[in-house]
């Protein structure tokens, strides 16, 4: 799924992007509380930007620093294809209302696309210290240690995942998730639903999970897990089994042994 980065470049790029995510992973774990933070909507969207600021503010300039002439895709919730080059694609707060809540799904991920293929990415979940990697052509590691996907052949044996990918979806899309829910309750083993779409993509990645999709086109929820997901040597296409891209307008990651089960199940579902 990528054009591999110019080998050389990809050692020193990863340790100065991985100690960036880092440092930004410690000043997001500095703000956590062990209790939910606001009542109001209005007092839980001002944690979440809070939280944002705070990260952004020591992970912008190194990350843009590190590689020249890369861009920064400011909008966390935007879709869609970029143009043309190389963008920094970044979640300073991946499950952020997690974050908020006092719940341990969080995490800091930074990801390099180039001509809507992502290149690099570092996920860093700050309360565990794990750190997910991938280079495209290099593989993908957790602290170090080769990932590979599920060996899983069979659909009905399979722990699968989905959810939302931001606040007010429209019902159209609402609809397609009940609905691919009870399709995959029928189909498949267990299925999971929560938030953040990277924190379980990587276990996909990882082989713990079988597969994820998503009936969405947010970039940040997606570049990082795919990636790894890849990497991995896992599946990675729409729901119409073409290659996914950031211009792709839905995502499945799954193991080669059940990605045709799930997309026979997800692609009737418009």
């Amino acid at each position: 799924m990528s054009t591999a980065m110019p080998f050389g470049a990809d050692t020193t790029l990863m340790s100065d992007v991985t100690a960036a995510v880092k440092a930004a992973g410690r000043t997001l774990r500095d703000r956590r509380t062990p209790h939910a933070r606001g009542v109001s909507m209005s007092e839980i969207v001002d944690e979440i930007h809070a939280n944002d600021d705070a990260v952004l503010n020591v992970l912008r300039e190194p990350l843009l620093r590190a590689r020249k002439g890369s861009q920064w895709a400011e909008d966390e919730l935007a879709g869609g294809a970029l143009p043309p080059g190389e963008w920094w694609v970044v979640d300073p707060a991946e499950g952020n209302i997690n974050h908020v809540h006092a719940l341990p799904d969080w995490a800091v991920t930074a990801t390099l696309v180039r001509d809507n293929r992502p290149v690099l990415t570092v996920v860093h979940l700050p309360l565990t210290g794990d750190t997910y990697t991938a280079v495209a052509g290099g593989g993908a590691r957790l602290n170090d240690h080769p990932l590979k996907v599920s060996a899983k052949t069979d659909l009905g044996a399979a722990l699968i995942g989905t959810g939302q990918a931001r606040p007010g979806e429209d019902k159209h899309t609402f609809r397609r998730i009940g609905e691919s829910v009870t399709a995959m309750l029928i189909n498949g083993f267990v299925v999971r639903v929560s938030v953040p779409a990277t924190l379980q993509i990587i276990h996909v990645a990882a082989g713990r999970m079988d597969a994820f999709w998503q009936f969405s086109d947010v970039r940040s929820g997606l570049v990082a897990g795919a990636l790894l997901v890849s990497e991995a040597g896992g599946n990675v296409t729409d729901l119409a089994g073409e290659p996914w891209s950031t211009g792709s307008r839905d995502f499945l990651a799954a193991a080669p042994g059940i990605h045709t089960a799930a997309l026979e199940v997800l692609s009737p579902i418009v």
